[in-house]
């Protein structure tokens, strides 16, 4: 079950058994006031040095999600994804259920995009997957309908069904559909990381399909999130996950750890080799 996305150069393959694909997750204004401004104010300089950072920080895939308060997202949207893909040659992951921005954008994003995203809600699939199977994307398909986000995990897999089978009707291969069974913060209900667990291994083992996951809601309003988040990762990836939409700098090192310890790094060597990549970096700070 592969997902292929490409970039300008790059081409990323997602599937079962290969180390975890990281969507850098930082090109998102909610919660990023000084984003924002730059966003509002046009400034495209800011988001390409986002880009190239989350690359330097291991992400395969960027996000871009250009919905800030008072932005005109169809002139934005287009205009982040040309900057982004002019700075680095990975896959875009195009961040939008806009009905004019997401078009505007897929018809200029080079090589071969993810949508971010659908679900199971009437209206954005009928609004979506037509633009998934014109512009032969992938796409990922969030565990929620028109009644919101289910607090079972029977009804979120019975919603990504709903999604794969309205997607095949239309001609989208069941490859290009990757499931988010969506992570809510523990703190308000403590069965949240749980259920979520629970129906990334049943989409991943019954549907055989790629999962993916926003895994910092998790610890929303909780101290110490980082170390939070990167636990509740690593249960996800040994769950089903095969790709994670994070803040790149912070849980690399923990999927790398995970994949190690899942036997899907030979020799160790992707963990070494970042291992090796910081302790050059803090001599160089130590010197400077």
């Amino acid at each position: 079950m592969q997902t292929v996305l490409k970039g300008t150069v790059k081409t990323v393959v997602i599937e079962r058994g290969r180390p975890v694909v990281i969507i850098g997750e930082r090109i998102n204004p909610t919660g990023r006031k000084k984003l924002g401004e730059a966003l509002l104010n046009e400034d495209m300089d800011y988001v390409r040095r986002e880009a190239i950072q989350q690359v330097e920080d291991g992400a395969e895939v960027i996000d871009v999600n250009v919905g800030v308060a008072g932005g005109d997202e169809e002139k934005l949207l287009p205009m982040a994804v040309r900057a982004v893909s002019e700075v680095v040659d990975c896959p875009l992951c195009i961040d939008s259920t806009h009905p004019t921005a997401l078009p505007a954008a897929l018809k200029i994003c080079p090589g071969r995009p993810l949508i971010n995203s659908v679900n199971g809600e009437e209206a954005a699939l009928k609004r979506v997957l037509p633009l998934v199977k014109e512009f032969d994307t992938a796409v990922i398909g969030l565990t929620m309908d028109d009644e919101g986000i289910p607090t079972t995990s029977e009804k979120r897999f019975a919603i990504a069904e709903k999604i794969l089978n309205r997607a095949a009707q239309v001609g989208i291969k069941v490859e290009d559909v990757i499931i988010d069974c969506l992570a809510l913060t523990v703190g308000a209900d403590p069965n949240a990381a749980k259920v979520t667990l629970e129906t990334i291994q049943r989409v991943s083992t019954e549907l055989g399909v790629n999962v993916t996951l926003g895994a910092s809601n998790v610890s929303f309003g909780l101290p110490d999130r980082d170390t939070i988040n990167q636990i509740f990762v690593a249960m996800a990836i040994q769950a089903g996950m095969t790709c994670a939409i994070v803040h790149p700098a912070k849980a690399r090192r923990g999927i790398l750890i995970a994949d190690m310890l899942l036997g899907r790094d030979e020799y160790c060597a992707n963990y070494i080799r970042y291992h090796r990549q910081q302790e050059k970096k803090a001599a160089a700070a130590c010197a400077s």
